[in-house]
């Protein structure tokens, strides 16, 4: 049997295109998001059987993380890899942001992520596993009153840091700061972002940093598509 790996907001974007590309790989995916009818759509054409697992929750709730994780387990008996990439990002800046919607982007971007780790250590310290963050280059080249950039900032550093906490004990920890990434994040933006890179091509860089061999871990990958000078 292949390696188990969760995957937080996998069904649609990046999240989904990583599922894919793991599950031909061999790998046994599970995924969680909010929206059950989306996830019931993916599940319905990436025809993997028993090798996908759809949850239903919310990643910045304590209690859906730790659900999530214990129905990981107990289908597959084991868990090699996580990847916090449910996210999102809210049109305008600060100024213009309501608080609740603030709220909601910080539990959802730093929380949700910092709650995954925290209750996926046990098993990965078992399995020598692997933990990837998704950043964004938003995360170290700033814009005015971009609170999105101050959450992926943090995203970094919870990267950093659970690297130091757990790097002594075999677990790999990864963080992919994509640029521009044609996926749902701009259709309320208006539609497609110029040149970007898509999906899949992320999907190919968690990958690569899965893929590496006992012993080697890549702490930061930044991807932009060519023509992205910022």
């Amino acid at each position: 049997m292949g390696p188990v790996t969760l995957i937080t907001g996998g069904s649609t974007g990046i999240g989904a295109a990583t599922a894919r590309a793991l599950l031909k790989e061999g790998h046994r995916v599970a995924v969680t998001g909010r929206d059950a009818d989306k996830l019931a759509a993916f599940a319905a054409t990436a025809g993997a059987g028993e090798r996908l697992l759809t949850i239903t929750g919310d990643t910045s709730d304590e209690h859906d993380v730790a659900a999530a994780v214990r129905r990981v387990v107990d289908t597959w008996g084991r868990l090699d890899n996580v990847i916090a990439n449910a996210g999102f990002s809210l049109p305008g800046n600060l100024e213009s942001h309501a608080p609740e919607d603030m709220r909601g982007m910080v539990l959802t971007n730093v929380l949700g992520p910092a709650l995954l780790v925290r209750e996926t250590l046990p098993q990965l310290r078992e399995t020598k596993g692997r933990i990837v963050l998704m950043g964004s280059v938003a995360g170290v080249r700033h814009t005015p009153g971009n609170l999105y950039s101050v959450t992926k900032w943090a995203v970094h550093a919870l990267a950093e840091n659970t690297r130091l906490l757990v790097g002594r004990d075999g677990v790999g920890v990864t963080v992919v700061a994509p640029g521009v990434v044609d996926t749902p994040f701009w259709d309320e933006r208006g539609g497609s972002p110029g040149t970007a890179l898509t999906a899949e091509q992320i999907a190919n860089t968690i990958v690569f940093a899965l893929n590496q061999p006992v012993g080697v871990d890549i702490n930061h990958i930044t991807v932009r598509p060519t023509g992205q000078l910022g």
